[in-house]
C-alpha cells in the first residue's frame, strides 16, 4: 500500500507539472499581482515570488489597532498602544492584520475584491491565522463583516466570508448591515467613523454569543472605522471582547491608499 501511494503521488506531480507547461504555452495566464506570466498557473492566480515578497507586520506593534510602533522605546503604557489609540475610546479591544496594504498584497486582495479571485481567500487566510494566532486563542468564533445585500448581490460574493471561511475558526454570522453605506475609499478618519456609525445590527446568531469572545475578519482596515462599528453593534448584543483580523491595513502614513474600512 505504501508502494502505491508513493506512486500515486508521483503521477500526481507529474501530471501537474505537464498540466502547467501545457497551460503556460497555451494561455499564458498572467499572475493577478505581477502579471508576468505564471510558470504554475496550476497552484493559483498569483505567483511563488510575489506571495514571498509580502512582508509582515513585526513587532513593536500597538496591541489596540496593530499598527507599527517606531521603537519599543515609544511604548508609554502597560499595553503597547499607539499614540493615537491613547487618544481614542473604541469598541475594538485589539487587531492585527497580515500586512501593510501595498505592494503584493494590495494587488492581491484587490485581486480577490474587485476581480472575482475568489481562489485567493485560502492562501490568505492561511497567513491571517498565522499572523493572527494570538487574536484566535480563546475565541468562540469568527464573525465576517458583512455587505449591505444589494453590494453583495453586485458583487456576488462577500470576500470577508470567503475569508473567513477558512480560518479553522467556527464561522458564526453575526452581524448585518442596516443601511448602504456610502463608499469609504477618499473619506478622512472622522467622516469614516461617522459615514459607518450604527450601520450594522447583530443578527439572532450574534445575539447567542453574549459572554463571549469573537474575532472580526475582513480584508482590509484603514482607520478602524469599520471594525469598531460593528465591535460596537456585538457589545450592544452583550459579546464580551471583539478582536479584528485583516489580510491588510493602512497604517497612519498610508491613509491615502484608499480602502473600504
Amino acid at each position: 500500500m505504501t508502494d502505491l501511494r508513493l506512486a500515486t503521488c508521483d503521477l500526481r506531480r507529474h501530471a501537474r507539472t505537464t498540466l502547467d507547461a501545457l497551460l503556460s504555452v497555451l494561455i499564458a495566464p498572467a499572475c493577478a499581482s505581477c502579471e508576468d506570466p505564471l510558470e504554475q498557473p496550476t497552484r493559483g492566480p498569483v505567483c511563488g515570488r510575489c506571495w514571498q515578497s509580502i512582508r509582515p507586520l513585526t513587532p513593536p506593534l500597538c496591541d489596540r489597532c496593530g499598527d507599527s510602533l517606531p521603537t519599543w522605546r515609544t511604548v508609554s503604557t502597560a499595553l503597547a498602544c499607539c499614540a493615537r489609540c491613547r487618544r481614542t475610546s473604541r469598541a475594538l479591544d485589539r487587531a492585527r492584520s497580515v500586512g501593510d496594504y501595498d505592494g503584493a498584497l494590495r494587488a492581491i486582495v484587490q485581486a480577490l475584491k474587485y476581480d472575482g479571485r475568489r481562489s485567493l481567500a485560502r492562501p490568505l487566510a492561511q497567513m491571517m491565522r498565522h499572523r493572527g494566532a494570538d487574536l484566535l486563542e480563546g475565541a468562540a468564533c469568527v464573525v465576517p463583516v458583512p455587505l449591505h445585500p444589494s453590494r453583495r448581490r453586485h458583487r456576488g460574493f462577500n470576500q470577508a466570508t470567503d475569508l473567513a471561511r477558512h480560518i479553522g475558526v467556527p464561522v458564526v454570522q453575526a452581524l448585518r448591515r442596516t443601511r448602504d453605506t456610502a463608499t469609504q475609499t477618499g473619506l478622512s478618519a472622522a467622516r469614516r467613523h461617522r459615514n459607518v456609525r450604527e450601520a450594522f445590527a447583530s443578527t439572532r446568531a450574534g445575539r447567542q454569543l453574549a459572554g463571549l469572545t469573537v474575532v472580526l475578519i475582513d480584508d482590509v482596515s484603514t482607520t478602524g472605522a469599520t471594525l469598531d462599528a460593528c465591535a460596537s453593534a456585538l457589545k450592544r448584543a452583550g459579546v464580551k471582547e471583539v478582536r479584528g483580523l485583516t489580510a491588510a491595513r493602512v497604517g497612519a502614513r498610508g491613509l491615502g491608499l484608499g480602502a473600504r474600512g
